[in-house]
């Protein structure tokens, strides 16, 4: 269903038929749509088709619903940001008679047939559309031609915390990174975790593969006087000692003499690092 056209999805193939016809409408009257899953908008993208419009006009009108005396923007906010930025007072749109419901519908929708949502913002989505207007993950799965597994993994990432979320740079980590990072138990391990990846460039498997391995090292507290026992994760050191030498690495790679040295002890690991001084010319 996503592959389809938003035309045939919501049957704007039919404009003449349901009488409905582009206006010009001012700009100034468009409201955002509040469930445009999109937060985030490419600068350099929104010159190049503003320098278009600038050029050829608005080829594509934008989609629109009657919201009292304002309009809803439904579909083409790049459009209109864009003609925002050319100084336009009026662009072309297309007026649809559409509930609430429809309009967030039809908002994801365009977002993911484009593939322009990562996948925090494509999870949002899906979670505004469950919990606003109480729709089952069968039911969204259907609107948007996915598998109700696939919507429910896609809204796991969800789980992790705010910190964990606003460190993860989204041409490195994929959705599978994110899922994998929901088994280790605290904020903190996660984003130890995050530092690794960026520091080794690790893939999925390999990420799995470490998380996989620090879980079972786990190590055991004796038990406490009320009986309890406290589970907690061993702290993997290499992790730390692996950021330091990908620094190294780095500062190898700009032309300067470093040198990294390690020795292990009963109770901690040393790290020595080595700046050479730049040698005085002799004159």
């Amino acid at each position: 269903m996503v592959g389809e056209s938003l035309s045939k999805l919501f049957g704007l193939n039919h404009i003449e038929e349901q009488g409905e016809q582009v206006k010009e409408i001012y700009i100034d009257l468009i409201r955002a749509n509040p469930y445009q899953p999109r937060k985030r908008f490419d600068t350099f993208q929104l010159d190049e088709l503003a320098n278009s419009i600038r050029t050829y006009g608005v080829i594509q009108p934008i989609l629109v619903r009657q919201a009292g005396k304002y309009y809803e923007l439904i579909a083409g906010e790049r459009r209109l940001r864009a003609c925002k930025k050319v100084g336009l007072k009026t662009i072309p749109a297309l007026i649809k008679n559409i509930c609430a419901q429809d309009s967030a519908e039809l908002a994801l929708i365009e977002n993911l047939q484009r593939e322009d949502l990562n996948f925090f913002e494509e999870a949002e989505g899906y979670r505004k559309l469950i919990e606003d207007f109480q729709l089952t993950q069968e039911e969204v799965a259907r609107r948007v031609g996915k598998s109700q597994s696939t919507i429910a993994n896609k809204l796991r990432v969800l789980k992790l915390p705010k910190e964990v979320r606003e460190n993860i740079v989204f041409d490195v980590i994929t959705e599978r990174h994110a899922r994998a990072l929901l088994k280790l138990p605290d904020p903190e391990s996660q984003l130890d975790m995050l530092r690794e990846i960026y520091a080794r460039n690790l893939n999925v498997r390999e990420t799995e593969d470490l998380i996989n391995n620090l879980l079972e090292r786990r190590c055991t507290v004796p038990r406490l006087s009320h009986g309890k026992r406290v589970i907690r994760i061993f702290k993997d050191l290499r992790i730390y000692i692996n950021t330091l030498k990908a620094a190294v690495a780095t500062i190898k790679e700009a032309g300067i003499g470093v040198s990294i040295g390690e020795k292990e002890y009963a109770d901690y690991v040393e790290i020595t690092i080595q700046l050479r001084k730049p040698s005085a010319e002799v004159f």
